[in-house]
């Protein structure tokens, strides 16, 4: 039989050919080409890169609100507003008495502020006019000067007690008390006078008899 040529066997070995450059040198080993590099992770405690937001996704931003319809005008308080062009009598406020002796007056008119406070009543709607002696709140604050007691009234954001006297000064309230304590003459020409600066309600602490003599049967 014919000899059949061995089939060369192949070692695992071996290596095949280096490639040696004509000048004899090793080539260089060929570096990587830089490919795009990743995104840095964000570092705990700083945000990462902002991303845009597709354009499907972004929220847009909300209309401007229409303007609503325009708030009423607040009435002015009685004494302030235009006398009526047909000559109509102005608004006569509530009127309510509480009847009281002299020296009890100015405790009933506190009542009748705490009252009118526990009830919701603003401190600033409220006027107390005192006939006789003033309130201690008064002279207390008249001993710094009347031209910071009046600038608590022209404030007009508390309680605020004036004498008498002092009314045709005072700015209409919508609530005015009278604590008739004392003073004739006072009280003669001071609840005639409240009857305008009131611009709701009246409320006269004092003698029943006396104040129905100046204000009248409607009392």
């Amino acid at each position: 039989m014919p000899l059949l040529p061995e089939e060369p066997q192949i070692h695992e070995s071996a290596q095949g050919p280096r490639a040696t450059p004509a000048s004899g040198r090793t080539a260089p080993t060929p570096r990587p080409v830089p490919g795009p590099r990743p995104v840095a992770p964000p570092r705990p405690g700083r945000p990462g890169p902002a991303r845009p937001m597709p354009p499907a996704q972004r929220t847009p931003h909300a209309a401007a609100p229409k303007p609503g319809p325009a708030a009423p005008a607040v009435p002015a308080p009685a004494a302030s507003r235009p006398a009526p062009a047909d000559g109509a009598a102005a608004p006569v406020p509530q009127i309510q008495l509480i009847p009281a002796s002299a020296e009890g007056a100015l405790d009933a008119a506190e009542e009748a502020v705490d009252l009118l406070l526990d009830t919701g009543r603003a401190p600033g709607d409220v006027l107390v006019v005192t006939t006789g002696d003033p309130h201690p709140w008064a002279t207390h604050e008249l001993s710094f000067g009347e031209a910071a007691y009046w600038a608590q009234h022209d404030a007009g954001d508390d309680v605020f007690y004036a004498d008498a006297a002092a009314l045709g000064r005072a700015a209409a309230r919508p609530v005015v008390v009278v604590a008739v304590n004392g003073g004739e003459e006072s009280a003669l020409a001071a609840l005639p006078e409240a009857v305008t600066r009131a611009g709701a309600l009246l409320i006269v602490c004092g003698d029943p008899q006396r104040i129905n003599s100046v204000l009248g049967a409607g009392v």
